[in-house]
């Protein structure tokens, strides 16, 4: 790229920034506790993995590595693999497939979800998944803000076996979470 081009490139996107909301802003503090944010590169295949139930997880981002601002966690499952309808109060989370295909019902809404595709499910909206077709799904699943890793933790570390619901449900009811069958 020449000079001019580049400069004229600068002063257009300087103008783009200096006209965004004062809402959208750019830190890499979380002003919560006003504690900086260290870069960290995750390659594939690290991160702690937990099995949530069947759910096969590996935690990518946890609230450590992003002052509770968000968690990110791979998801790769076969077909068959689903957790059933339940409502956050806490927290908003995005399911973005990048293989396989994922029957996603977000509120009233049921769609299949194919790579590149991705759903929003709001905190105290109903959802609930399922990997379908005939091979494995790979998702990347945000979870804003922070801290329902702790969870998957807890779900993780029930003995083998067939699950106890009653417990199942009583320590997500502790994150905020409610079965709705």
């Amino acid at each position: 790229m020449n000079r001019n081009a580049f400069l004229k490139r600068s002063v257009f996107s300087a103008a783009a920034l200096t006209s965004l909301p004062a809402f959208a802003h750019f830190s890499s503090k979380n002003e919560k506790n006003d504690q900086p944010l260290n870069p960290k590169i995750v390659r594939q295949g690290e991160g702690q993995q937990v099995n949530v139930l069947g759910d096969q997880q590996t935690f990518k981002l946890t609230s450590d590595d992003t002052n509770g601002l968000f968690t990110l966690i791979e998801e790769v499952n076969p077909p068959g693999t689903m957790i059933p309808p339940h409502v956050h109060t806490n927290e908003d989370e995005i399911f973005k497939v990048l293989e396989g295909e994922l029957e996603v019902t977000v509120g009233d809404e049921t769609t299949i979800l194919k790579a590149g595709d991705l759903a929003f499910a709001p905190k105290n909206v109903p959802h609930t998944w399922k990997v379908v077709g005939d091979q494995d799904c790979k998702t990347i699943l945000s979870v804003f803000p922070a801290g329902l890793e702790l969870m998957f933790e807890e779900l993780g570390n029930l003995p083998a076996g067939p699950p106890d619901f009653a417990k199942i449900s009583e320590i997500c009811g502790r994150y905020g979470i409610t079965f709705l069958t």
